[in-house]
């Protein structure tokens, strides 16, 4: 099966969409760029797949992020996703978090902001408290405030694999709507091996066999991150010459990381007045740590 996929579908007999997501390469792309604890490991995962069920949800061409953020030990969590489900993610954190650490334990006080940037027109940004025991509960409030149609996410990550499952009430005139707890019943009873292991089609089985279930085409979801050497050279230039003069003379080189990949720039002084006259710039090609 494919590792990283996500499904949508929809019950004929009932206005519920569904969307299922289950990811390892991608997964293991961000969290293995830096030596995160293994509770947030699992919080990443989380995250990431609820990134992905609410990019399949946009109706534009953009992107999404979906920023944690708080007084505790982890400061920052933040994925950000397109509509083509194309991911990446960093966390920031001090000290040791307990494996068993609850979302309150790693951020304190928090809240949740989700940021829609259209490619055309003017963004949106929704902001939740993290006020519920799982992200998954605080997301659902995001729904029930931003659209105010029923919504229920399911989360799951082990540190190696993600996955999640979302159901959301279509907008209607109809009665139809009445099954949503029913299949919002249905849906709970998933176990996380289940969801982890299963290929998607076996999970939508057990879940929904005596349902009439319609099924679309699976979606590939991928890491990709928007770093450059070129990006990084348009950063340098935005600062004064002088002052990127004084830290080569220090350091005998300038140097640029991206948390997001771990992949790093480096600009030698060469590279720095060719830079700041337009010159385009040797192709040194970038390495990680």
């Amino acid at each position: 099966m494919n590792k990283d996929t996500l499904y949508r579908y929809l019950f004929e007999n009932a206005d519920v969409r569904g969307e299922l997501v289950q990811l390892a390469d991608t997964y293991q792309s961000v969290v293995n760029a830096h030596e995160y604890p293994t509770v947030l490991r699992r919080f990443l995962g989380e995250l990431m797949a609820a990134t992905s069920l609410l990019t399949a949800t946009l109706k534009f061409s953009g992107d999404i992020a979906v920023q944690v953020q708080g007084n505790g030990p982890v400061s920052l969590a933040v994925i950000n996703g397109n509509n083509h489900q194309q991911l990446r993610g960093v966390a920031r954190w001090e000290g040791n978090l307990a494996d068993d650490a609850s979302l309150n334990d790693l951020f304190g006080d928090g809240y949740i902001v989700i940021t829609l940037t259209p490619d055309d027109g003017e963004r949106y940004q929704g902001v939740v408290a993290l006020d519920k025991p799982t992200l998954a509960e605080c997301i659902q409030d995001y729904f029930q405030q931003s659209e105010q149609l029923p919504t229920g996410i399911w989360l799951f990550a082990d540190g190696e694999r993600a996955a999640g499952i979302f159901l959301q009430v279509l907008p209607s005139e109809g009665d139809h709507n009445a099954e949503y707890e029913h299949l919002t019943t249905l849906t709970a009873t998933i176990k996380q091996e289940e969801l982890l292991e299963l290929p998607a089609e076996e999970v939508l089985h057990r879940l929904y066999h005596e349902e009439q279930v319609r099924l679309f085409d699976p979606i590939d979801v991928s890491f990709k991150c928007t770093c450059s050497r070129e990006r990084s050279a348009s950063a340098i230039r935005s600062i004064d010459k002088e002052e990127i003069l004084s830290l080569l003379a220090e350091q005998g080189q300038v140097e640029l990381g991206c948390e997001y990949c771990n992949t790093f720039y480096r600009f030698d002084a060469i590279d720095i007045e060719a830079l700041y006259a337009n010159v385009p710039l040797s192709d040194e090609p970038a390495t990680k740590q």
